[in-house]
């Protein structure tokens, strides 16, 4: 497969604009880790790439009908787990935790805090990354999303992509 560049973000709750539109033009798929808001932010998305997306806690019947909770697949050779709500390293959900250990992803994407986290965790031996939150609603102060290139299961050039402040919308 190359090099792909993945364009990862969550918490969009509604909020689509401009700037996260140009940041993920170009990219070869898009990863959400949920809060969608509805499913046209997912239609908007797929205009601009391929879309991989899991459903959050406010997102209603049409976002759940379209997406699941958990998405594990393997791209370009890394194994990947998403989900909304799961934690982090050392302080995973007991039902995140058990999904990692049977599946033993290198990559594992949540959202859900809106806080923008990128963590190793040596004892599972996998990067955890919640890219924040890329819309204008909830306790955060900058929009961000994330960026990551993934070269034959190795991932590269991981960047923060900070979209500016969510109170200058």
């Amino acid at each position: 497969m190359g090099i792909n560049t993945i364009g990862i973000l969550s918490d969009t709750h509604n909020y689509l604009d401009e700037r996260i539109l140009s940041h993920l033009s170009g990219v070869d798929e898009i990863w959400h880790a949920g809060d969608i808001g509805n499913y046209e932010i997912i239609e908007q998305l797929q205009k601009v790439a391929p879309t991989k997306a899991v459903y959050g806690n406010i997102d209603g019947r049409d976002v759940r009908d379209a997406c699941p909770e958990n998405l594990i697949f393997e791209y370009n050779s890394l194994k990947v787990f998403i989900t909304h709500i799961g934690g982090y390293p050392n302080r995973y959900t007991p039902r995140v935790r058990k999904i990692i250990e049977v599946e033993k992803p290198k990559l594992y994407i949540c959202g859900h805090s809106h806080i923008t986290k990128v963590m190793p965790d040596k004892i599972n031996g996998l990067l955890h990354i919640n890219p924040g939150a890329a819309g204008k609603h909830g306790c955060h102060h900058m929009r961000t999303l994330i960026k990551l290139e993934i070269n034959h299961g190795k991932m590269e050039k991981l960047r923060v992509v900070e979209l500016g402040k969510r109170s200058q919308l």
